[in-house]
């Protein structure tokens, strides 16, 4: 009886091992909200652009059906598909900070980074072409590239984040996360080198290859700045260096709040416009010809 209180003391005065954390805990201390103001920013800009697309939304259609041109009018409904995926990661960015939502926003952010990457990839391409309305075939050929570019990087990530469990779309605190900035650090390195690529084309050479607008070129010199700023910063979040947050931030609020408005105003805005200009001279001539002016003349 002795030996068994004995006993009974000697394993009671045995402090415990503590609760190891479940993996949803340690998760969620990886997880960081950035708070209103800065969620505010995201939405708002989102649901801003998101608005302006669909009050001019029945003018533009009809100034597209009137032009025919697959281009654009393929180019026009990509943004709309972009815009509507980048509102509602914007929108709903609680999910990346709340218990239960992680496969849920994994897949949202891995659709919108895809569109807006596809977004990218293609104007480049349709921007390359001689003209904005060529044909069937260089839009599916443009498709079919960016298509091919855009699974690759779906899968790459997809496999990142369900097959390693890295937490690609999740801002961190804490730890240097090798494998998930190894990633955005590949990207980001590719997008700067074709960027690069097209501005040290434009100043060579082999200048004339390339085509004469230059809202395209002051395009890519925004978008190398800021993809470059994008793999700076990668590149020291890896190691952990403390000011990497904050800049890379400022990148992701810039891509999801001023990319997209910053599209349509450098290129489709001057096509709306310059398709009133004509439509004004048309209206004109009408009246012209039909005697309206007749008196001005006397």
């Amino acid at each position: 009886m002795q030996d068994n209180i004995r006993q009974l003391v000697t394993n009671s005065s045995i402090s415990q091992p503590p609760v190891p954390e479940t993996n949803d805990q340690a998760a969620q201390y990886d997880r960081q909200c950035h708070g209103f103001w800065y969620d505010a920013v995201l939405a708002g800009s989102a649901l801003l652009f998101v608005v302006y697309l669909a009050v001019n939304a029945k003018k533009n259609v009809e100034k597209l059906r009137n032009g025919r041109s697959y281009v654009l009018i393929s180019y026009y409904a990509l943004l709309w598909l972009a815009a509507g995926l980048n509102l509602s990661w914007c929108s709903l960015q609680s999910w990346q900070c709340a218990n239960g939502r992680e496969v849920a926003w994994n897949l949202l952010s891995l659709l919108t980074t895809s569109g807006l990457l596809c977004l990218e990839i293609s104007l480049v391409g349709f921007l390359l072409q001689e003209s904005y309305a060529n044909g069937r075939e260089a839009l599916a050929r443009i498709f079919t590239i960016s298509g091919i570019i855009v699974a690759v990087d779906m899968l790459l990530k997809a496999i990142y984040i369900f097959g390693f469990g890295v937490l690609l779309f999740f801002d961190d605190v804490g730890g240097t996360h090798r494998m998930k900035w190894g990633l955005w650090i590949i990207q980001k390195l590719l997008l700067t080198a074709v960027y690069g690529y097209i501005l040290f084309v434009h100043f060579s050479k082999w200048k004339q290859k390339l085509p004469p607008r230059p809202a395209f070129y002051n395009y890519v010199v925004i978008m190398f700045a800021v993809s470059g700023i994008a793999l700076f910063s990668s590149g020291l979040a890896a190691f952990g260096i403390g000011f990497s947050s904050w800049l890379y931030y400022l990148v992701v609020i810039y891509y999801h709040s001023v990319y997209l408005p910053f599209l349509y105003i450098t290129f489709l805005a001057d096509f709306f416009r310059e398709e009133d200009f004509l439509l004004d001279n048309a209206y004109y001539s009408e009246m012209r010809d039909a005697g309206f002016f007749d008196a001005d003349w006397e």
